[in-house]
């Protein structure tokens, strides 16, 4: 082979090998860029903008749903390039489904499309104190044991893991680090099964007690039954459902989100607050009243998108203000919109700016850029403080989302997520 003709292989190898990569991170972007589901107010026009690098099109695979790209010629397939805006249009509750094409050929995905009433939520902005308890004994991690005969050991380690639940000892359910304790000492050293969940599976673990040099049996284990802290309701529906927080409780140890069997809100107080600066977030600290009387709701679920429960009476009766509609993600625009927080002691509206807006659905409690620009919250906090997460964001007389991180630079601005997918949880 010839100095000119390897010269021409080589160049024809990179090029389709650019023109596949091009093609593959096209196809990412694309797939990224366009949320896998999208929500429309039946009866009433909504309209869309999504910025993509290449054409592709969107097909209605029902009659209920009419496509509008702008030509004023509804179809039931449209072509979408660049910053084209386009609408969609359904006449019909229900749920239906489009399907986008790269080039009207390559199916890249399905896309569901959520057509209901108008939904109402009341937005709160009111602190609350949250108590959880963890579905099994979570293993934070594992440790060393000193043995009677001075010897250090690991018991745990290969064996359990951060993030495994312990459901069982011996096929009795454990829900409490003090069963577990009792447990382990009434082994006296003989082996224990314990009932473990890892990652969804179910596993069955032997492990021996090892005497330590103060006289007792120890699992060389550091486990969690239940977790607490302030946050703030988001939203209040009219048939009692609360959403609060915007993002899930994590552990603080693992960083894992924690799993629940359920959890109270209770009363809480706001005694103080530390105003954030560059490199230092600020915090609400506060006290939590448990007790019956005390008791304001129940929670049923912790996801990435928030909290999730049912209020009580009291809280219910507590909770006021109007109900507003929901917005959707493509009611969501920059421009000024309002928190709401009671971080002064009342609950009041301060304004922001939404400064960006991530209309795809890969990080769900990151969808917007916000920066606080009311003087009177600067002055208060400082900008966005931890347990200020889940103060609802006000648009446009819309509930559009909640915020959910401050950023660690700069206090003045965080991330609020779509109030959607605190909906959809």
């Amino acid at each position: 082979m010839t100095r000119k003709e390897k010269l021409r292989r080589t160049l024809a190898i990179l090029f389709w090998t650019g023109l596949a990569v091009t093609a593959g991170l096209s196809c990412f972007y694309v797939r990224r860029s366009i949320p896998d589901r999208l929500n429309v107010v039946v009866d009433q026009e909504e309209r869309f903008h999504f910025s993509l690098p290449v054409r592709v099109s969107l097909k209605s695979e029902s009659r209920e749903v009419v496509l509008n790209n702008g030509s004023n010629i509804p179809s039931d397939e449209i072509r979408l390039q660049l910053d084209e805006p386009f609408s969609l249009y359904s006449a019909r509750e229900g749920t239906y489904q489009l399907s986008l094409r790269l080039f009207g050929l390559f199916r890249l995905k399905d896309i569901e499309v959520d057509v209901s009433d108008t939904q109402y939520a009341i937005p709160c902005g009111v602190p609350v104190g949250i108590y959880m308890k963890s579905d099994g004994l979570m293993v934070i991690g594992t440790g060393e044991v000193t043995t009677e005969e001075g010897q250090v050991l690991d018991p745990a380690d290969g064996v359990l893991r951060s993030g495994d639940y312990i459901e069982a000892i011996n096929g009795v359910p454990a829900s409490d680090k003090q069963e577990m304790i009792d447990a382990v000492n009434e082994a006296k050293g003989e082996a224990l099964t314990l009932a473990v969940r890892r990652s969804g599976e179910e596993l069955d673990v032997e492990m021996t007690p090892v005497r330590t040099s103060e006289g007792d049996y120890k699992l060389g284990l550091w486990i969690r039954d239940d977790t607490q802290g302030i946050g703030t309701m988001t939203y209040l529906r009219p048939n009692g459902e609360f959403g609060a927080l915007g993002h899930g409780i994590s552990d603080s140890d693992t960083g894992m989100l924690v799993q629940t069997a359920g959890g109270e809100l209770y009363e809480t107080e706001i005694m103080g607050i530390e105003k954030g600066s560059a490199g230092k977030p600020g915090v609400m600290s506060g006290v939590i009243y448990y007790g019956g009387q005390s008791r304001l709701g129940t929670v049923e679920a912790n996801t990435e998108a928030g909290i999730f429960g049912r209020a009580g009476d009291r809280l219910r009766a507590r909770i006021g203000g109007e109900a507003l509609p929901v917005g959707y993600r493509q009611d969501v625009k920059k421009g000024q919109a309002w928190i709401r927080s009671s971080v002064s002691g009342e609950v009041r509206d301060y304004e922001i700016e939404i400064q960006r807006v991530d209309y795809s659905t890969a990080h769900k409690s990151k969808d917007m850029v916000i920066r606080v620009t009311d003087p009177e919250l600067l002055e208060l906090t400082g900008g966005i403080v931890q347990g200020m997460s889940g103060s609802p964001i006000i648009q446009d007389g819309r509930l559009i989302g909640a915020v959910t991180h401050v950023f660690i630079q700069d206090p003045t601005r965080g991330y609020g997520i779509f109030i959607e997918n605190m909906l959809a949880h």
